[in-house]
C-alpha cells in the first residue's frame, strides 16, 4: 500500500512525500528510521488496490512464479543481499497481488524472519513443496541452488499443462460453436419452417415429431434446462469438495476410457519429479513422499502416497509399498527399486519423468488427431437428422401438390 505524508525532519522543516508499506504502522515506523516525525499519513487508494479482494485476481500464473525463482537466484548468486534482491523484483513485477506478497516477504525478511517461514505465510502464492525446498536449501546453504531446481520444475509443470489445455481447446470451440448454431436453428429457424409442415396437415415422421417437440421445450421450458444444469453443477461442485467426494472423483477419472490413462501418466510424471525435486534439493526421503503426495492432485495417488511414507518410516522400501498397488506400473516399480538399491534414486526418477512426459505428449497428440474426426462425424449426424426431419415433410408437400 502507498501512505501519502507529512512529516518533519531534523531540523524542523516541513516535508512530504510518498511512502510503501504493508500498513500504516510499518509506514510510520519507516518514516521515524528516517529521522522523520509524522505529522499525518493518509493511504492513497490505487485502483488495482480495489480489486484485490476479487479471488479471481487472486493468483500468481506459474509463469511469474519461474520467473520470480529464476531472478531470485541470479541475483543470490551476484552477491545481491536476500533483502536487496527481494525489493529489486517487487519493484519490477508486473502483477499486482503478486507485488503486494513479495514486499511482505521482504518486510519479513528486514524483520528478522527465515525466508523460507516468509514465504510460508502465503501458501496461495507459495506451495508446501516450493516453502520446504526453499527450507532445505537454507539448512544446507545451497539457496541458490534450490531455487534454480524450482524455477526448473514449475516450467516443466507449466509446459505439461499448457499442451495438455492446448489440446483440448480446439475440441472445446467446436463443441460450444456445434451447441451454440444448434440451440439457435431449434429456436428461432425450426419454428418457422414446422409452422408451413403442420399447415399441410400430413402425417408427420418421427424424427420430425420429435424436432418440433424439442424445438417447442427449448421456446417455451428452455429455462428449465439451465436452472437444471446449474443445480447440478453446483451441487457436484460440493460434493466433489468433500473428501469422500474427492476421492471418488479421482477413482472415476482414472478408469475413464482413453482419459484415465492420460490421467494416471500425468499423475506419475508429478510423482517422479516432484519426488526427484526434493530429493535433490536435500528434504529428507519421508518428508519428500508427504510433501509430494499433498501436491500431486490425485487423492488416489495421494492416499497410496501417504501410505508409502508411513512404510518408509518402519524400513520398507518404496519399491515394495508401490509394487502392491495396481495403479504403479511394473516398469516403474523396478526402476525404482534399482534407484534405491544403487543410491541413485533422483535420477532414476527424472528417467522416469522424463519417459512419462513422452507418454502423454504422444497421448495429447493422439487424442486431438482422434477428437477431430469424432467431432465431424457427431456433427454430421446431427445435421443430417435435423435436415432430413425437416426435408422430407416438404418433399411430401411437393409430391401431394
Amino acid at each position: 500500500m502507498k501512505f501519502k505524508y507529512q512529516a518533519k525532519n531534523e531540523k524542523g522543516e516541513m516535508q512530504s512525500g510518498t511512502v510503501e508499506a504493508s500498513n500504516e504502522a510499518a509506514a510510520i515506523e519507516t518514516l521515524q528510521s528516517h529521522k522523520l516525525v509524522v505529522i499525518s499519513i493518509v493511504s492513497i487508494v490505487e485502483v488495482s488496490a480495489l480489486f484485490r479482494n476479487i479471488k479471481f485476481l487472486q493468483k500468481v500464473p506459474a509463469k511469474d512464479l519461474v520467473i520470480f525463482s529464476r531472478q531470485l537466484a541470479t541475483l543470490i548468486e551476484a552477491k545481491i543481499t536476500l533483502l536487496e534482491a527481494l525489493k529489486t523484483l517487487h519493484k519490477q513485477t508486473s502483477n499486482a497481488f503478486f507485488r503486494e506478497k513479495i514486499f511482505e516477504i521482504a518486510n519479513d525478511i528486514e524483520g528478522g524472519r527465515s525466508l523460507s517461514y516468509s514465504l510460508s505465510k502465503h501458501p496461495k502464492v507459495f506451495s508446501e513443496f516450493y516453502v520446504n525446498l526453499i527450507k532445505a536449501g537454507e539448512v544446507s546453504g545451497n539457496l541458490q541452488e534450490s531455487l534454480l531446481y524450482l524455477a526448473e520444475h514449475v516450467e516443466k509443470q507449466y509446459d505439461l499443462e499448457n499442451k495438455i489445455k492446448g489440446a483440448m481447446y480446439y475440441p472445446a470451440f467446436i463443441l460450444l460453436a456445434f451447441f451454440a448454431v444448434g440451440i439457435i436453428v431449434m429456436v428461432y429457424v425450426i419454428p418457422q419452417l414446422t409452422a408451413i409442415i403442420e399447415e399441410s396437415g400430413q402425417e408427420l415422421p418421427i424424427t420430425t415429431k420429435m424436432l418440433i417437440a424439442s424445438s417447442h421445450f427449448l421456446r417455451y421450458y428452455g429455462w428449465i434446462l439451465i436452472v437444471f444444469g446449474i443445480t447440478v453443477g453446483i451441487g457436484t461442485k460440493r460434493y466433489v469438495d468433500t473428501p469422500e467426494g474427492k476421492m471418488n472423483w479421482d477413482k472415476m477419472k482414472l478408469k475413464l476410457p482413453v482419459m484415465g490413462e492420460l490421467f494416471r501418466k500425468i499423475a506419475l510424471v508429478r510423482f517422479s519429479e516432484n519426488l526427484s525435486t526434493l530429493i535433490k534439493g536435500g528434504v529428507p526421503i519421508v518428508r519428500s513422499l508427504q510433501i509430494t503426495g499433498s501436491v500431486i492432485g490425485n487423492e488416489v495417488f495421494k492416499d497410496l502416497i501417504f501410505k508409502t511414507a508411513e512404510k518408509v518410516k518402519s524400513g520398507t522400501s518404496i519399491a515394495k509399498v508401490l509394487g502392491e498397488s495396481p495403479e504403479i506400473p511394473l516398469i516403474v516399480v523396478q526402476m525404482i527399486n534399482i534407484g534405491e538399491r544403487s543410491g541413485k534414486l533422483d535420477s532414476i526418477l527424472d528417467n522416469i519423468a522424463r519417459f512419462y512426459v513422452r507418454e502423454v505428449n504422444n497421448v495429447v497428440d493422439n487424442l486431438s488427431t482422434l477428437i477431430e474426426p469424432v467431432l465431424i462425424v457427431m456433427m454430421g449426424i446431427g445435421v443430417g437428422v435435423m435436415v432430413s426431419a425437416i426435408l422430407l415433410p416438404i418433399y411430401g408437400i411437393a409430391g401431394g401438390m
